[in-house]
């Protein structure tokens, strides 16, 4: 059985290669240049060029990267996306999938999410494969942690919200001037990412999520992923006052890959939830 997922995991091709997933990269595109993530560039490298007026784009796996992992495989496929919504690579792929000859072995599965969840999902269902665990329970059991997702976006200034059109000219220049800190959520459909509220101070801005975990269920049996662009300290931070208020409950934390960090921007924190 072969899983397939791409660098919108924060997992990197040297990462999948030991744990069985094929890894197809996610391209970023500043100044000219095109750029895959932890091909041609890492992380830390993207931040550094990260500077200026000019906004970075990041695209979706290719078609031809797609279709290479795809094409012609004698086994069952299971190929995990970005959230639809988010991206377009799940209709892609899902219109690939059609016309492809091994269609019916191909299992194509909107994570509903990316970085932290998307990761846990296709590093578990490798795990399951690897146990021996049927192509048609994986993708049931997958599908329910997919359902089970919440992400929340604090970006380190408006900025990056600005020159992504989620909010006007205005709005950056007063929330800047007043060194207020945004706070984004995924809508419950799971399409979007929306505009939740705004704090005066890190902890502030974490004690909300927390109180928002609270109240979506978030227990023992879940993962916490807290994901950075280039503050790792500050996540640890963050990983201490959630793991405060939930001392039972697994909490990694994670390096955002270059075509994520395009979104949040540098000094930005995501924090996420799935279900095990």
């Amino acid at each position: 059985m072969k899983i397939i997922t791409n660098t919108a995991s924060s997992l990197t091709q040297e990462e999948g290669k030991k744990l069985g997933i094929s890894i197809i990269p996610v391209s970023v595109s500043l100044g000219g240049r095109s750029l895959r993530d932890y091909t041609d560039i890492t992380s830390d490298e993207y931040v550094k060029l990260l500077h200026g007026d000019e906004m970075p784009v990041s695209s979706q796996p290719s078609l031809g990267d797609m279709l290479q992992e795809l094409e012609g495989i004698d086994e069952d496929v299971i190929m995990l996306t970005v959230a639809d919504g988010l991206s377009g690579e799940y209709s892609t792929a899902m219109s690939l999938r059609e016309r492809l000859p091994n269609r019916d072995r191909i299992f194509v599965i909107n994570s509903r999410s990316l970085a932290g969840p998307l990761r846990y999902m296709a590093v578990k269902a490798a795990g399951l494969r690897d146990r021996g665990i049927s192509t048609k329970e994986i993708v049931s059991q997958i599908r329910a942690c997919a359902r089970s997702t919440i992400s929340y976006v604090i970006p380190a200034d408006f900025n990056y919200l600005r020159k992504s059109g989620r909010i006007t000219n205005m709005t950056s220049r007063i929330g800047s001037a007043l060194h207020l800190l945004p706070v984004l959520t995924q809508t419950q459909d799971h399409l979007r990412i929306s505009f939740m509220t705004v704090r005066r101070t890190w902890k502030s801005a974490v004690g909300t999520i927390i109180s928002s975990l609270k109240e979506t269920g978030v227990d023992e049996q879940c993962l916490i992923s807290i994901a950075y662009a280039d503050k790792k300290d500050l996540a640890a931070k963050v990983r201490r006052q959630i793991s405060d208020s939930f001392p039972h409950v697994e909490c990694e934390i994670l390096q955002l890959s270059p075509s994520l960090i395009t979104h949040g921007g540098p000094g930005c924190i995501v924090v996420q939830a799935v279900r095990k």
